[in-house]
């Protein structure tokens, strides 16, 4: 009889929602529309698919800032901002006052205690591990060695193949799978191969696209749904279910490959591990967790890695793909990229792949640098957040909070506001990042937002932007990329600014 009661509240708002759908579809409406029992939500899933346009529609049109009205009961009511004032005051000033909160927990459950769910303690404990390994002597060695052999032994004879041969391949799904394989060898030491000719079923990464597409519509559908849809299994939530099972499979089988290596390889005087110059990720995580978490050091194996396998690969990949769209619209700039690699060229003889073996020689391609910093203000790898007050505040911008309300702040739609970038703002200018005597202009985090800003701050950001400056410059350098004509590049609606139907490409070798 409860289960009854249950299921019959949840379907008479369901059945009110579909029918102000078709409704709103029949007439070629997207108004956000405050309907009566059911608030805004019909427009939020009429325009689910293209959710970041028009929440930058939307927040353009009200200053910067909104509130969403869910359904009655639902506890979907959204402050949602793109407000640099907010922002930075969220973020930065009142940092403690706005974690992560249960509800992010719950939406992204998959994550478990990784870095990106967790606030107080557990996150100072996951920041300062994971930082003391990326400030380590090695990493940055480790980290340009392990993305140069992958290019050398998978990228480069997948784009002479695709050169050679005239075939169309998807640019967006090779940095996936060139990035993933990074991500895996570097904090799991171990690599899927997923990046070769035969482009071979990668079930984990499958999964990863599931787990974030579904996280999305968390955000869009009442809690009560989507818990119905998991009670029940099918939807976007059946998807999720079988992705965790997949996710779990994956991890924990990497972590009990690795323990079966043996005994731990030797330490520094910091208590890290390297071999021969290189520094091992994976064997130093376990360390940490067998010492600090000897409960269930695996589950925070799984935890921690899973979190910074999704941020590296996504962050990386999404940038690259954004960026080769970006400059197949842009030829000049791709020209201007092209020739500042070649002035900077030791030797036009060495392979494009191991030109820079230094951070002194990439930072002497500056004119990359800020095309990559465009692309990543008009396409941030992670287009929104998710915060919650524990207290009752107001913000900058005059709007009040209530503790436990919950804030969406929408990174996509800071890069397109007027106000904040001026009028150009829908333009591709790396011009913008670079000063009048050739340097580069730094904007405050939260205005640039790509690296997310305050404590919080991305801890792989510097290892992210030397990974896109190393593949860009070893396409660039070697190969003209043309973009499939009338092929379609939208985002895609998910956590992660995917592009929805990938990025076709033609690949031409560039004559010597």
């Amino acid at each position: 009889m409860a289960i009854n009661t249950v299921i019959g509240l949840v379907l008479l708002p369901l059945s009110l929602l579909i029918f102000l759908y078709y409704c709103m579809r029949k007439h070629n409406t997207s108004l956000l529309t405050n309907w009566p029992l059911v608030g805004m939500t019909p427009s939020a899933l009429i325009n689910a698919h293209k959710i970041h346009d028009f929440a930058t529609c939307i927040l353009r049109k009200s200053h910067h800032t909104f509130n969403f009205i869910g359904p009655s009961l639902a506890n979907m009511n959204l402050l949602c901002t793109c407000d640099p004032a907010n922002i930075n005051y969220i973020l930065s000033k009142n940092f403690t006052n706005y974690p992560k909160g249960t509800e992010f927990a719950k939406i992204f459950d998959v994550l478990g205690d990784g870095i990106f769910s967790v606030d107080g303690h557990l996150w100072d404990v996951h920041r300062s591990t994971t930082m003391s390994l990326f400030n380590h002597a090695q990493f940055y060695q480790t980290t340009q060695k392990n993305v140069r052999e992958k290019m050398e032994k998978g990228l480069v004879p997948l784009l002479d193949y695709a050169s050679e041969h005239g075939i169309e391949v998807d640019l967006n799904d090779i940095f996936q799978r060139l990035n993933f394989d990074n991500m895996c060898s570097l904090l799991l030491d171990h690599d899927p191969e997923s990046l070769s000719l035969e482009f071979p079923d990668v079930p984990f990464h499958k999964a990863l696209v599931d787990f974030q597409e579904a996280v999305f519509y968390r955000y869009v559908l009442p809690e009560s749904l989507w818990k119905l849809q998991r009670w029940i299994g099918f939807g976007k939530e059946k998807k999720l279910s079988k992705a965790q099972e997949v996710i779990d499979e994956f991890m924990y089988k990497c972590i009990s490959m690795k323990r079966q290596q043996g005994v731990l390889k030797k330490f520094d005087h910091k208590s890290v591990a390297v071999e021969n110059d290189k520094l091992d990720l994976s064997t130093a995580f376990m360390e940490f967790a067998d010492k600090e978490m000897p409960g269930n050091p695996d589950k925070f194996l799984r935890d921690t890695l899973l979190s910074l396998i999704i941020g590296g690969k996504d962050s990386t990949s999404v940038a690259l793909s954004w960026l080769f769209w970006l400059l197949s619209q842009n030829p000049s700039v791709e020209s201007k990229i092209y020739e500042e690699i070649n002035t900077n060229l030791q030797s036009k003889e060495v392979k494009s792949w191991m030109l820079f073996s230094k951070k002194e020689e990439l930072q002497k391609l500056v004119y990359l640098h800020a095309a990559v910093c465009e692309a990543l203000r008009l396409y941030p790898s992670v287009p929104l957040n998710h915060k919650t007050p524990a207290q009752a505040d107001i913000l900058p911008s005059g709007h009040r909070v209530e503790k436990d309300s919950k804030i969406l702040l929408f990174y996509y739609a800071m890069g397109r506001m007027e106000s904040i970038w001026g009028k150009d703002c829908l333009e591709f200018k790396p011009e913008r990042w670079i000063t009048k005597h050739g340097g580069l202009n730094h904007e405050p985090s939260y205005k640039f937002i790509a690296f997310n800003a305050g404590p919080r701050l991305c801890i792989g950001k510097d290892m992210t932007l030397t990974r896109i400056k190393i593949i860009a410059t070893t396409i660039i350098h070697a190969y003209s990329i043309q973009v499939v004509e009338n092929h379609p590049v939208v985002p895609s609606a998910s956590v992660i600014l995917e592009m929805k139907y990938g990025l076709k490409v033609r690949v031409t070798k560039r004559s010597a």
